[in-house]
Protein backbone atom coordinates (compact mmCIF):
# COMPACT_ATOMS: atom_id res chain seq x y z
CA UNK A 1 0.00 0.00 0.00
CA UNK A 2 1.33 3.64 -0.61
CA UNK A 3 1.82 6.65 1.64
CA UNK A 4 0.06 9.65 0.78
CA UNK A 5 2.46 12.86 1.79
CA UNK A 6 -0.01 15.50 2.71
CA UNK A 7 0.95 19.27 2.18
CA UNK A 8 -0.12 22.01 3.97
CA UNK A 9 1.46 25.58 3.75
CA UNK A 10 0.30 27.72 6.80
CA UNK A 11 0.20 31.58 7.72
CA UNK A 12 -1.24 32.33 10.74
CA UNK A 13 -4.00 30.36 10.22
CA UNK A 14 -4.60 28.17 13.40
CA UNK A 15 -8.09 29.04 13.54
CA UNK A 16 -8.69 26.57 10.00
CA UNK A 17 -5.75 24.80 10.14
CA UNK A 18 -6.73 22.88 13.19
CA UNK A 19 -9.98 21.68 11.59
CA UNK A 20 -8.09 20.76 8.87
CA UNK A 21 -5.91 18.41 10.42
CA UNK A 22 -8.85 17.06 12.41
CA UNK A 23 -10.45 16.39 9.40
CA UNK A 24 -7.76 14.58 7.74
CA UNK A 25 -7.02 12.29 10.76
CA UNK A 26 -11.02 11.89 11.38
CA UNK A 27 -11.63 10.63 7.14
CA UNK A 28 -8.33 9.44 5.62
CA UNK A 29 -7.86 5.38 6.62
CA UNK A 30 -5.02 5.00 4.25
CA UNK A 31 -1.34 5.70 5.00
CA UNK A 32 -0.55 8.96 5.34
CA UNK A 33 2.39 11.86 6.64
CA UNK A 34 1.29 15.30 7.20
CA UNK A 35 3.59 17.91 6.72
CA UNK A 36 2.84 21.35 8.05
CA UNK A 37 5.09 24.15 6.40
CA UNK A 38 4.50 27.66 8.89
CA UNK A 39 5.13 31.01 6.88
CA UNK A 40 6.83 32.31 10.28
CA UNK A 41 3.03 32.75 12.06
CA UNK A 42 2.32 34.19 15.46
CA UNK A 43 -0.37 32.50 16.28
CA UNK A 44 0.63 29.34 18.20
CA UNK A 45 0.70 27.22 14.42
CA UNK A 46 3.92 25.86 14.82
CA UNK A 47 3.35 24.91 18.62
CA UNK A 48 0.13 23.03 17.77
CA UNK A 49 1.60 21.60 14.99
CA UNK A 50 4.45 20.21 17.71
CA UNK A 51 1.67 19.35 20.27
CA UNK A 52 -0.23 17.39 17.53
CA UNK A 53 3.34 15.37 16.47
CA UNK A 54 2.71 16.57 12.64
CA UNK A 55 6.12 16.71 11.11
CA UNK A 56 6.22 20.57 10.84
CA UNK A 57 8.94 23.02 9.00
CA UNK A 58 8.81 26.15 10.89
CA UNK A 59 10.23 29.00 8.44
CA UNK A 60 11.23 32.49 10.38
CA UNK A 61 9.58 34.85 7.42
CA UNK A 62 6.66 34.12 5.31
CA UNK A 63 8.02 32.86 1.96
CA UNK A 64 4.68 32.82 0.43
CA UNK A 65 2.58 29.90 -0.62
CA UNK A 66 4.63 28.19 -3.61
CA UNK A 67 8.02 28.06 -1.48
CA UNK A 68 6.25 26.59 1.31
CA UNK A 69 5.12 23.84 -0.76
CA UNK A 70 8.53 23.11 -2.22
CA UNK A 71 9.88 22.87 1.13
CA UNK A 72 7.13 20.31 2.32
CA UNK A 73 7.71 18.68 -1.49
CA UNK A 74 11.21 17.96 -0.57
CA UNK A 75 10.55 16.91 2.52
CA UNK A 76 7.99 14.19 1.74
CA UNK A 77 8.55 10.39 1.75
CA UNK A 78 5.22 9.92 0.01
CA UNK A 79 4.75 8.13 -3.13
CA UNK A 80 1.49 10.59 -3.78
CA UNK A 81 1.79 13.92 -3.05
CA UNK A 82 -1.12 16.07 -2.36
CA UNK A 83 -1.14 20.10 -1.53
CA UNK A 84 -3.77 21.08 0.48
CA UNK A 85 -4.68 24.48 1.54
CA UNK A 86 -5.67 25.04 5.67
CA UNK A 87 -8.80 26.52 4.88
CA UNK A 88 -10.03 23.46 3.54
CA UNK A 89 -11.75 19.93 5.42
CA UNK A 90 -11.33 16.39 3.84
CA UNK A 91 -14.25 14.23 3.88
CA UNK A 92 -15.03 10.77 4.37
CA UNK A 93 -13.94 8.63 1.08
CA UNK A 94 -12.70 12.15 -0.75
CA UNK A 95 -9.29 11.52 -0.90
CA UNK A 96 -9.74 7.35 -1.99
CA UNK A 97 -11.60 8.65 -4.38
CA UNK A 98 -8.86 10.95 -6.05
CA UNK A 99 -6.42 8.03 -5.72
CA UNK A 100 -8.48 5.60 -7.29
CA UNK A 101 -8.61 8.12 -10.36
CA UNK A 102 -4.75 9.21 -10.03
CA UNK A 103 -4.02 5.00 -10.64
CA UNK A 104 -6.45 4.50 -13.15
CA UNK A 105 -4.04 5.47 -16.41
CA UNK A 106 -0.12 6.09 -16.18
CA UNK A 107 -0.89 9.09 -18.02
CA UNK A 108 -2.53 10.67 -15.47
CA UNK A 109 -0.92 13.56 -13.71
CA UNK A 110 -2.45 15.87 -11.33
CA UNK A 111 -6.39 15.23 -9.77
CA UNK A 112 -8.49 17.56 -8.18
CA UNK A 113 -11.64 17.12 -6.00
CA UNK A 114 -14.93 19.15 -6.56
CA UNK A 115 -15.60 22.04 -3.96
CA UNK A 116 -18.21 24.72 -2.48
CA UNK A 117 -15.41 27.64 -3.34
CA UNK A 118 -13.25 27.06 -6.37
CA UNK A 119 -12.87 28.80 -10.09
CA UNK A 120 -13.75 26.54 -13.61
CA UNK A 121 -15.03 22.84 -13.96
CA UNK A 122 -14.32 22.28 -10.17
CA UNK A 123 -17.33 24.78 -8.35
CA UNK A 124 -20.12 22.40 -7.63
CA UNK A 125 -23.30 24.15 -8.79
CA UNK A 126 -25.75 23.04 -6.59
CA UNK A 127 -26.28 24.96 -3.17
CA UNK A 128 -24.27 24.25 -0.62
CA UNK A 129 -25.94 22.36 2.39
CA UNK A 130 -23.48 20.79 4.90
CA UNK A 131 -19.63 19.17 4.63
CA UNK A 132 -21.26 16.06 5.78
CA UNK A 133 -24.26 16.27 3.36
CA UNK A 134 -22.20 17.09 0.64
CA UNK A 135 -19.75 14.53 0.91
CA UNK A 136 -22.46 11.63 1.68
CA UNK A 137 -24.09 12.61 -1.83
CA UNK A 138 -20.82 13.68 -3.49
CA UNK A 139 -18.42 10.89 -2.45
CA UNK A 140 -19.58 7.32 -4.11
CA UNK A 141 -17.22 6.13 -6.14
CA UNK A 142 -18.01 6.72 -9.73
CA UNK A 143 -15.69 6.91 -12.87
CA UNK A 144 -18.14 8.44 -14.88
CA UNK A 145 -18.00 11.44 -13.46
CA UNK A 146 -14.16 11.79 -14.04
CA UNK A 147 -13.75 14.50 -16.59
CA UNK A 148 -10.57 15.59 -18.43
CA UNK A 149 -9.60 19.82 -17.84
CA UNK A 150 -6.68 21.28 -18.52
CA UNK A 151 -6.18 22.83 -14.83
CA UNK A 152 -6.54 21.67 -11.52
CA UNK A 153 -7.14 24.39 -8.89
CA UNK A 154 -4.44 24.46 -6.18
CA UNK A 155 -6.57 24.25 -3.29
CA UNK A 156 -6.05 20.14 -3.29
CA UNK A 157 -3.48 19.05 -5.88
CA UNK A 158 -3.03 15.39 -5.66
CA UNK A 159 0.25 13.78 -8.00
CA UNK A 160 2.71 11.01 -7.48
CA UNK A 161 6.10 11.06 -6.70
CA UNK A 162 6.84 10.58 -10.54
CA UNK A 163 5.57 13.52 -11.83
CA UNK A 164 7.75 16.41 -9.24
CA UNK A 165 10.57 14.00 -10.41
CA UNK A 166 10.21 14.95 -14.10
CA UNK A 167 8.80 18.23 -14.32
CA UNK A 168 10.53 19.66 -10.58
CA UNK A 169 9.24 22.22 -8.19
CA UNK A 170 6.54 24.94 -8.00
CA UNK A 171 8.00 28.20 -9.73
CA UNK A 172 8.45 30.47 -6.89
CA UNK A 173 8.54 33.56 -9.42
CA UNK A 174 4.59 33.30 -8.65
CA UNK A 175 5.36 33.88 -4.49
CA UNK A 176 3.61 34.60 -2.43
CA UNK A 177 1.06 32.93 -4.62
CA UNK A 178 -1.51 32.97 -7.68
CA UNK A 179 -1.35 30.96 -10.88
CA UNK A 180 1.58 28.82 -9.43
CA UNK A 181 -1.13 25.77 -9.62
CA UNK A 182 -1.78 27.14 -12.86
CA UNK A 183 2.34 26.81 -14.25
CA UNK A 184 2.10 23.83 -12.61
CA UNK A 185 -0.77 22.10 -14.38
CA UNK A 186 0.60 24.02 -18.04
CA UNK A 187 4.04 21.45 -17.26
CA UNK A 188 2.25 18.67 -16.65
CA UNK A 189 0.61 18.38 -19.86
CA UNK A 190 3.50 19.85 -21.38
CA UNK A 191 5.30 16.56 -20.55
CA UNK A 192 2.25 14.55 -21.96
CA UNK A 193 0.34 13.97 -18.56
CA UNK A 194 -3.43 14.16 -18.32
CA UNK A 195 -5.26 16.50 -15.35
CA UNK A 196 -8.87 14.64 -13.91
CA UNK A 197 -11.33 16.31 -12.11
CA UNK A 198 -12.81 13.20 -9.66
CA UNK A 199 -15.93 14.43 -10.33
CA UNK A 200 -16.85 11.86 -7.09
CA UNK A 201 -14.78 13.42 -4.77
CA UNK A 202 -15.80 16.19 -2.89
CA UNK A 203 -13.54 18.75 -0.39
CA UNK A 204 -14.89 21.67 1.12
CA UNK A 205 -12.92 24.90 0.74
CA UNK A 206 -13.57 28.35 3.22
CA UNK A 207 -11.91 30.05 0.15
CA UNK A 208 -8.68 32.39 -0.09
CA UNK A 209 -8.02 32.51 3.74
CA UNK A 210 -4.49 33.35 3.65
CA UNK A 211 -4.99 35.73 0.80
CA UNK A 212 -8.26 37.58 2.20
CA UNK A 213 -6.05 39.22 5.31
CA UNK A 214 -4.04 41.11 2.83
CA UNK A 215 -7.33 43.30 1.65
CA UNK A 216 -9.14 42.17 -1.83
CA UNK A 217 -7.34 45.39 -3.57
CA UNK A 218 -3.94 44.05 -3.17
CA UNK A 219 -4.99 40.66 -3.96
CA UNK A 220 -6.89 41.91 -7.39
CA UNK A 221 -3.05 43.44 -8.23
CA UNK A 222 -1.28 40.42 -7.49
CA UNK A 223 -3.24 38.32 -9.64
CA UNK A 224 -3.04 40.45 -12.34
CA UNK A 225 0.79 41.08 -11.74
CA UNK A 226 1.08 36.94 -11.57
CA UNK A 227 -1.13 36.47 -15.00
CA UNK A 228 1.37 38.83 -16.49
CA UNK A 229 4.24 36.54 -15.09
CA UNK A 230 2.52 33.56 -16.76
CA UNK A 231 1.91 35.25 -20.09
CA UNK A 232 5.43 36.43 -20.63
CA UNK A 233 6.72 33.10 -19.52
CA UNK A 234 4.13 30.76 -21.90
CA UNK A 235 2.98 32.81 -24.39
CA UNK A 236 -1.00 32.34 -23.42
CA UNK A 237 -3.52 34.03 -21.29
CA UNK A 238 -3.86 31.22 -18.19
CA UNK A 239 -8.13 32.13 -19.11
CA UNK A 240 -7.75 29.34 -21.54
CA UNK A 241 -7.53 26.84 -19.66
CA UNK A 242 -10.20 27.50 -17.20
Amino acid sequence: MTLTSIIIPNYNGLSVLKPCVESIIRHVHMPYEVIVVDNGSRDGSAEYCLNQRLRVISLPDNRGFPAACNLGMLAAIGDELLLLNNDTLMTRGALDNMLRCLYSRDDIGIVGPMSNYASGRQQIQEPFTSVDEMAARWNVPDSGKWQEVQRIVGLCFLFRRVLMERIGLLDERFSPGHYEDDDYCYRARQAGYRLMIAGDSFVFHHGSASFRKEGSELMQRLIELNRQKFVDKWGVDPAGMM
